[in-house]
């Protein structure tokens, strides 16, 4: 009987890794649609779209409206992640138009660039152009100050293309609005630190990488330390935490494989 278990349990696991594991990828933040005449942007390369993150040090990247206005992206910082990711950060050259909608445009766009630049929308049932959408106010609402990050547990988890391995944080006392979280995250051995910014899924921050890529990659043993800095898509952040220190999620694990 436990062999049929762990034997469904593979199979499952290599279909979710066929499902969620390709060459390359683009991921577009803010996630919401509607944004503040203000807003700043992160663009995320996954594999092989990591050159796109990479070309922006030496090219210009657009937001344009639909009746052809461009309003140039000042390029920020980029930050790579230690395992296929690496993201870049913009903030807009001038303060954008109200009730306008905006698409991203780079200089030199490649054909495959701008089928990256697409998203399936799911209650359209069809893949369209990334856009935001302006509102009338120049900020988005301000961060809850109670904003709480706690330590949940570490834990690692088993597929076909590999495993996940991530330190998971409760978020406490948030707002709706979408809220980036600027992640510093030290190897205490080594004292090598790693900056990335990452988005909480269901409540949850999981600070590590996924089978297929992710920000932070961890040994089979040692100590880290995490503190977070909470921003809105406007750049205004609340005070950083303090460091929280956790074991490798690695120290007990037991492969199935």
């Amino acid at each position: 009987m436990k062999k049929i278990i762990f034997l469904v349990l593979l199979t499952f696991g290599i279909k979710t890794a066929s499902a969620e594991c390709s060459m390359s990828g683009m991921t577009f933040y803010p996630e919401q649609k509607k944004i503040s005449l203000n807003s700043m942007f992160i663009l995320q390369g996954f594999s092989f779209s990591q050159k796109t993150i990479n070309s922006f040090k030496e090219r210009t990247i657009y937001l344009e409206s639909e009746n052809g206005e461009l309003i140039r992206l000042n390029l920020q910082e980029i930050l790579k992640g230690q395992m296929s990711l690496t993201q870049a950060i913009f903030k807009p050259s001038k303060e954008l138009k109200p009730n306008t909608t905006y698409f991203l445009k780079y200089s030199d766009q490649t054909e495959n660039e701008g089928r990256d630049m697409m998203q399936y929308n799911r209650e359209k049932k069809e893949r369209e152009k990334v856009y935001w959408k302006t509102t009338n106010k120049k900020t988005i609402e301000n961060l809850n100050s109670n904003l709480n990050v706690v330590l949940e547990k570490t834990e690692v988890k088993h597929y076909g293309c590999g495993p996940s391995a991530n330190a998971v944080f409760d978020v406490k006392n948030k707002f709706e609005s979408e809220i980036w979280y600027k992640t510093e995250v030290v190897a205490i051995s080594t004292n090598k630190k790693t900056i990335y910014y990452i988005k909480e899924w269901n409540g949850k921050l999981n600070v590590g990488h996924g089978m297929c890529s992710g920000a932070f990659t961890f040994n089979r043993k040692g100590k880290y330390k995490v503190r977070f800095t909470p921003m809105n898509t406007d750049g205004k952040s609340l005070k950083t935490t303090d460091w929280k220190i956790f074991e490798s999620p690695f120290i007990n694990d037991k492969s199935p494989f």
